[in-house]
């Protein structure tokens, strides 16, 4: 039997429907609707698409311009485009990694820090609020008192987009005079925006006072409350690679828990933990 062609057949159906029997016209009906809402449908997708296209890179466009994180960003808290100047990554060149540990809050892990430093035989780096310094005065001298060096924080961590040029200067000029008394050295050159909110104007205004901004390669979210020592664990081995910064935390315990053994495994891949400023050679 020779197989007719769907196509033709529904050409002819819509050309003489006379001549169609009446059985064939309520299939043909539906026939014709189903194959129009097909079409629509795709057309549609496309549409959505193309809009989603258009939208996402204006979005990577506007993160260009201003320097602001995207949502992108955010959720692997490496900077997408990292505003001009700013420091998140040491030299790609050597395999070795940079620990860097932020002071805000508590001090729950200083002692096994210092202890695991010292057990390594490495000197670390440290970003230290003025608040905290004041708080914790000790704990900055043992810092500095073992060749640790010791950076801007700010003075209150503040997010410094939605402050004014003479507040951001105001927190890293009390923080640099607070923090300089317990170490008896300058934080300069190098300051960590809190929260990483920072944008172009912010990096240009800290420059005017001789800082540079250093970001983060990888979050290990030791800070976060429902993360396990696992799960920390888990962060900073699967984002290891020459030059990282690593971002971690004096105010939790899990930090102090797994130091040691994460300084070990990774000294053990053949990686050289070294402090910021001579991860930048």
């Amino acid at each position: 039997m020779q197989r007719t062609n769907p196509l033709l057949f529904l050409f002819y159906a819509l050309c003489y429907p006379g001549k169609m029997k009446k059985g064939v016209i309520i299939p043909l009906i539906l026939l014709i609707i189903i194959v129009a809402g097909f079409f629509f449908w795709q057309k549609k997708q496309t549409t959505e698409i193309n809009i989603n296209n258009q939208q996402n890179s204006q979005n990577q466009e506007s993160a260009k311009n201003t320097g602001i994180t995207t949502p992108q960003e955010i959720a692997t808290s490496t900077p997408f485009i990292a505003p001009k100047g700013e420091i998140s990554r040491g030299n790609p060149n050597k395999k070795q990694l940079i620990f860097t540990f932020d002071c805000g809050a508590g001090t729950n892990s200083a002692d096994k820090i210092l202890e695991t430093a010292q057990k390594h035989r490495l000197k670390l780096t440290f970003f230290t609020t003025g608040k905290f310094t004041e708080k914790n005065p000790e704990v900055i001298k043992k810092f500095a008192a073992a060749g640790h060096e010791v950076f801007n924080h700010t003075y209150d961590h503040p997010y410094l987009t939605k402050i004014t040029d003479e507040q951001i200067k105001e927190e890293l000029a009390k923080a640099n005079e607070i923090i300089s008394q317990q170490t008896g050295a300058t934080t300069k050159p190098f300051f960590r925006p809190p929260y990483g909110d920072r944008n172009q104007h912010v990096l240009d205004i800290a420059s005017e006072l001789g800082y540079q901004s250093v970001y983060w390669t990888t979050d290990a979210l030791d800070w976060m409350p429902d993360k396990t020592a696992d799960q920390v664990k888990a962060q900073i081995y699967s984002h290891l690679k020459n030059g990282a910064i690593i971002l971690m935390h004096v105010g939790d315990d899990i930090t102090g828990q797994i130091l040691d053994e994460v300084f070990t495994k990774v000294e053990n891949d053949g990686y050289k933990i070294v402090s910021l400023t001579d991860g930048l050679r």
